[in-house]
């Protein structure tokens, strides 16, 4: 399946989590001439704050304007989230195993890209972009095509200057982005997608799996580092991509 982009807005604030997901949607917006007003990433407590500086780094590379939203004092109002909470482990395996409903944030996505939705409108951009793919899976609520349609209907009415919710990758799935960002010579390697918050990749974590699979279904070199002990990626193909 072809990267369809739907409605392409002149200008946007994007959601950025210098993930590879995100990242990919930037170089893409470059590629398409959208003006990036801003991209913004958010503190919401997560243990992987990682991703945060490595976003920072990319926008610094690409001279894009980038902000911090630190909301991680609602870190208390997440529960028992495997990403917010100390004393909750991150699950390792593929995402389609029920243990990963603990990486579930709650209202995670409307959180931020309402906040993302208020600086769109400061900066008069026309969209909020925002790289959920076709891929993302079931066990997260605030990735479904019904949600993010129900918000960019909300989007459009919370103020007169008719902001809207532009998902380039909806119809996409990550084996498509990964391959895009090859081909638009994002240093794919250097993205971090890691929800354990270590120094490397560990390779094991749902994220991490999720990436690996990307790349091998693309036939993209995985130049990522991963801890030692990760496991290899032919046996991860031969589990069925579970640990």
């Amino acid at each position: 399946m072809e990267i369809s982009d739907n409605s392409i807005p002149r200008s946007a604030v994007a959601v950025y989590s210098g993930g590879m997901d995100s990242t990919v949607m930037l170089y893409r917006m470059r590629e398409l001439g959208i003006e990036i007003k801003g991209a913004l990433s958010i503190d919401y407590g997560q243990k992987h704050s990682k991703e945060l500086r490595v976003a920072a780094d990319f926008c610094e590379e690409l001279g894009i304007l980038h902000k911090v939203a630190d909301l991680s004092g609602l870190q208390d109002l997440f529960g028992k989230s495997s990403l917010t909470n100390s004393e909750e482990e991150v699950p390792e395996g593929h995402y389609e195993e029920l243990q990963m409903k603990s990486t579930v944030v709650p209202n995670r996505n409307m959180i931020l890209l309402a906040t993302a939705t208020a600086w769109a409108i400061s900066l008069d951009a026309e969209a909020v972009a925002y790289a959920a793919h076709g891929g993302d899976h079931a066990i997260y609520p605030d990735c479904r095509e019904e949600f993010a349609n129900a918000l960019d209907d909300a989007i459009r009415l919370c103020d007169w200057s008719k902001v809207f919710l532009y998902r380039p990758f909806v119809r996409s799935n990550k084996a498509e982005i990964a391959a895009l960002g090859d081909r638009l010579g994002a240093s794919l390697e250097k993205t971090w997608s890691c929800y354990k918050g270590g120094a490397l990749h560990c390779g094991r974590c749902g994220t991490c799996v999720e990436r690996r699979e990307a790349f091998y279904l693309a036939g993209v070199e995985d130049r990522t580092d991963y801890l030692a002990s990760a496991p290899s990626v032919s046996d991860l193909v031969k589990s069925g991509w579970k640990l």
